[in-house]
């Protein structure tokens, strides 16, 4: 019984069998290409700007700005390290602490 279903599925012409079966991955392939290209602009391509921008931003912070840590804190940048990575920020009088770059979230316009 069970040869009779394999013998039933097996393609009935030689060439004509195979090239459909070249058709047929082709077609398979389609969706995966088309599912990647939306991964890519939803999701990938957003996230690459974002880091971009987001790297413009450290780039352009310089002693003065007001900013906002990742974590909330809210500071004045009284220095910039760009060999440690480091920043100096005034979070209150006399009150200074050392964070590093990258966990600055935004520059707060005053």
């Amino acid at each position: 019984m069970i040869g009779l279903a394999f013998a039933m599925s097996a393609p009935a012409g030689g060439a004509a069998g195979q090239a459909g079966g070249g058709m047929a991955a082709f077609q398979q392939i389609i969706p995966l290409v088309f599912m990647f290209a939306i991964f890519y602009f939803l999701l990938i391509r957003p996230q690459q700007k974002k880091a971009k921008e987001h790297k413009a931003l450290l780039d352009a912070m310089k002693k003065g700005d007001n900013v906002i840590t990742a974590g909330g804190v809210h500071g004045k940048v009284t220095a910039v390290d760009d060999t440690q990575n480091l920043v100096t920020l005034e979070i209150a009088n006399n009150v200074n602490i050392k964070i590093t770059k990258s966990y600055i979230a935004a520059i707060k316009k005053d």
